[in-house]
């Protein structure tokens, strides 16, 4: 009798520490502030001007490179200058998402997708798991068509295509054209941690695939944490820039 009610026992209240079989469901943050912000580009390959940082560009992608002038890196405008979309609040998009401004996200897991609540701008993500194929074809979307399975009991692996060009990859201004495919690893090491992998292949702009994110650390945070606004407001930024807009850019 000891023995069942203590077999019973596990069964509805796991052991601290453990995690749930193939479930990322919760409410997770990057351990480390900066590492979600990436203020100058994707955090493992970030706009530094460092050689190992680099990007493969093939000469379609150094085109249309050159056409996006942002606000910060190594090759940064004065405010008046710069062309991001999103600071005309257009959305910043995917994978720009998960690679600027990357706060607490909430997961929600049903039986046919995973939906991904975001703090930035208040946007949200559809990963259907129903095992359908990604789009042949897809007409482009802000945050494209995402498919997710498990690749094992604790990693949830998502495929998106069909995001729209008009995005920047980063805060950087990396490009990418209507080809470009991302791959997100989000593997549950246990009850409180989680680790992000992105890969980027874009053949028409990027001679081979290269690692955006590389086991970005996030926690679980309480059930009842209350997600913030982070929103993208004209009024404000026509604010910000008659403040700004005349400061010139830093001198490399």
């Amino acid at each position: 009798m000891i023995r069942r009610v203590a077999v019973l026992a596990a069964c509805l209240f796991p052991l601290v520490g453990s995690a749930q079989t193939r479930d990322i469901s919760g409410i997770w943050q990057p351990v480390r502030a900066i590492e979600g912000i990436q203020p100058s580009g994707a955090m493992n390959m970030p706009a530094d001007g460092k050689p190992e940082h680099e990007l493969p560009y093939t000469a379609a992608g150094l085109e249309a490179l050159k056409k996006h002038r942002p606000s910060n890196g190594p090759t940064e405008v004065a405010a008046a200058e710069e062309n991001d979309p999103a600071h005309i609040c257009d959305p910043q998009g995917f994978p720009r998402e998960n690679l600027f401004e990357l706060r607490a996200t909430q997961f929600i897991q049903t039986q046919f997708q995973v939906v991904m609540l975001y703090t930035y701008d208040r946007v949200y993500r559809v990963v259907w798991t129903d095992g359908r194929q990604l789009a042949k074809d897809p007409d482009p979307r802000w945050f494209g068509y995402s498919v997710g399975r498990w690749k094992d009991d604790s990693t949830f692996v998502v495929e998106t295509n069909g995001t729209d060009e008009r995005t920047w990859l980063d805060n950087a201004g990396r490009p990418h054209s209507e080809d470009l495919r991302v791959e997100e690893q989000f593997h549950r090491v246990d009850h409180d941690n989680m680790e992000l992998t992105m890969i980027i292949d874009d053949p028409k702009f990027y001679s081979k695939p290269w690692v955006a994110l590389d086991k970005l650390h996030f926690k679980l945070m309480p059930p009842a944490t209350d997600l913030v606004e982070m929103m993208c407001s004209p009024s404000e930024l026509a604010e910000y820039n008659k403040k700004h807009a005349s400061r010139g850019a830093v001198k490399k």
